[in-house]
């Protein structure tokens, strides 16, 4: 990343302050570094895993383990951990391209994930200078492999529920673990389980529990809907001994374990989708140029065009959200003066600064490639529906990730939850912005967008996005204070304003960026496409402000804030089906998703 791209803003910033195209990173920012890794990881995937899917599929015996082995002899098992402990030590930007481009099946990609993130990365920011010198290395290599042990039948998103007992024995030497953990990735070849127990019941502690350690065992393998190539089992513990050295950082602070991994596993999964989203886009589109009715191919119907475009540009947006949110990471890390030696404790302090971003990518790209594996299916028609075409197993794949890493609707709860406590404790200004926004409800007019920008009336748009949020932040937090945290509808509804604007935000700012620095075709079907992501999003910003609002207020007020909302909206109409046919039509004559 060059100088351009030093600018930091507190994680939520977003919310309460523009930010200028300068100040965001985008795929057209990799350095030659950043794109050779991604050729590397692309060709991985192709000449690798692309061959080998019906026997993933199929779970051929030992597949995954040998892919994962693969992987790990080109370093791209673990990016981020030090080279002397047998990684890459890579900035942020270098390993979100590796989990973005081995996303492109999902099975592998979940098996993929399970290991070099949440299976690693809690010895790597947590483990004893031991544990890492024994555990890494061998993880990097996929010599060993691991898996991650949390959900229990009584304990899915109320994590801290778990029932899993570890009791010292009477010689000091072991921890017993006693319990049954549900849905585990890797359960059927894993070597390690990074496991969470309660010691004596009540202090909620994670363990690295080796599979050959006595009393440990698995069940067979689930029957999904989905993913059927990765390997789920229920980790079985019963007395099974874990040797006080292989205790996880400190007792009773497991929570602190769960929820930064869980956290950082978000935008992980997030990053992951994007490859598997252009892949079925590609899939879609090959279909739409060959399917032949009325004695032209399908592409040229108006409709099939809509659905492109659409699929298209929501690519676009579930690229700008993660590359902007692995640079935010990397540019406080630089400022943090953090390096390859420094603590990973420090550097995880910078990744729990942006946990609301993590939420915002990993709830979006999930919906996105639930919208586009829905509609590639659509484009297919009856084919779709047949097992013969692989649209039919990328929508079971799809449908997990918004399950995966705590559901969708836990991650709005925490967006909006952890945005209201951090202004609360005076780290971010959003009550102080939102008190603001309710002082200028009666000036007659909004700001415009910079003169001479292409985009002023999206720019503009995006500020008005803003504006609401804060509007109906306010308003609630008024109405409700305390009790807001009880208010489930409500927060949602706020976090879902607040995802609209960080994917419009981020598009339209990539777009400005590409503009900047060159006129030319490209970069005016990227003016196309962020145009569409930033109107997209009009009608479900106002309904969920509006749903806030009525809900917060009555009579008098609520006029006056309905008439608040209504002027924030208040945009000269755009021609939204001419910029689509003009974005599939960029689309038909390349033959593959070309916007990057």
């Amino acid at each position: 990343m060059g100088q351009e791209n030093e600018t930091t803003s507190p994680g939520g910033g977003f919310l309460i302050a523009e930010t200028g195209p300068e100040g965001i990173f985008t795929p057209e920012d990799f350095s030659d570094e950043h794109r050779m890794i991604a050729d590397t990881a692309e060709q991985f995937m192709e000449s690798e895993v692309v061959p080998r899917i019906d026997a993933i599929e199929y779970k051929e015996s030992g597949i995954n383990e040998l892919l994962l082995r693969k992987a790990g002899e080109i370093g791209l098992l673990a990016p981020t951990v030090p080279e002397e402990l047998g990684g890459a030590g890579l900035d942020q930007v270098s390993a979100t391209i590796i989990s973005d481009k081995s996303g492109r099946h999902g099975s592998f990609a979940t098996t993929f994930g399970a290991h070099s993130g949440i299976g690693t990365l809690p010895i790597l920011y947590f483990g004893t200078e031991d544990q890492k010198k024994k555990y890494l290395p061998r993880l990097a290599t996929a010599d060993w492999i691991s898996a991650y042990a949390l959900t229990e039948a009584e304990a899915g998103s109320d994590a801290l529920a778990a029932r899993t007992r570890a009791e010292l024995s009477a010689d000091g030497k072991k921890y017993l673990l006693n319990g049954t953990k549900l849905w585990i990735t890797n359960a059927g070849f894993a070597h390690i389980f990074v496991t969470f127990a309660k010691v004596d019941g009540d202090k909620f502690t994670a363990f690295i529990v080796e599979r050959d350690a006595p009393g440990v065992s698995t069940g067979p393998e689930e029957h999904k809907m989905g993913i059927n190539g990765s390997s789920t089992r229920t980790l079985i513990l019963e007395n099974a001994e874990v040797p006080v050295d292989n205790l996880l950082g400190e007792i009773g602070r497991g929570h602190v374990i769960a929820f930064n991994i869980l956290n950082f596993g978000r935008f992980k999964l997030g990053a992951s989708v994007v490859s598997g989203i252009k892949h079925v886009f590609n899939t879609a589109l090959r279909y739409a140029l060959s399917r032949m009715q009325f004695q032209k191919p399908i592409i040229e119907f108006g409709a099939i065009q809509h659905k492109i475009a659409e699929m298209a540009v929501r690519v676009y947006a579930a690229e700008s959200m993660v590359y902007r949110t692995a640079g935010l990471i990397d540019s406080a890390m630089r400022a943090a003066h953090l390096t390859e030696s420094s603590s990973p404790s420090s550097a995880l302090k910078v990744l729990e600064e942006y946990a609301v971003e993590c939420s915002v990518v990993k709830v979006a790209n999930s919906e996105i490639l639930d919208f586009v594996v829905d509609e590639a299916v659509q484009i297919h028609g009856g084919n779709g529906f047949s097992r013969d075409y692989e649209v039919e197993r990328c929508y079971r794949d799809a449908r997990v990730n918004r399950i995966f890493e705590g559901t969708n609707e836990i991650n709005r709860l925490l967006i909006s939850g952890m945005l209201l406590k951090r202004s609360m404790k005076g780290q971010l200004g959003i009550l102080a912005a939102a008190q603001k926004i309710a002082g200028e409800l009666l000036e007659l007019s909004t700001r415009e967008g910079a003169e001479g920008d292409v985009l002023e009336p999206e720019t503009t748009l995006i500020r008005n996005y803003r504006k609401i949020f804060l509007l109906a932040a306010g308003v609630a937090a008024k109405r409700f204070r305390e009790a807001l945290a009880e208010q489930q509808e409500i927060l949602c509804a706020l976090s879902t304003i607040a995802i609209h604007l960080y994917a419009a935000e981020s598009t339209v700012l990539r777009a400005r960026k590409r503009v900047a620095r060159s006129a030319g075709p490209d970069s005016e079907l990227a003016v196309q496409v962020a145009r569409i992501v930033a109107h997209n999003a009009f009608s479900d910003v106002e309904k969920q402000a509006r749903e806030i609002l009525c809900a917060c207020a009555e009579g008098d007020e609520l006029r006056t804030q309905l008439a608040a909302l209504r002027r924030f909206l208040r945009i000269t109409g755009v021609d939204l089906i001419a910029s689509r046919r003009r974005v599939a039509e960029a689309l038909r004559q390349a033959e593959r998703y070309c916007l990057s």
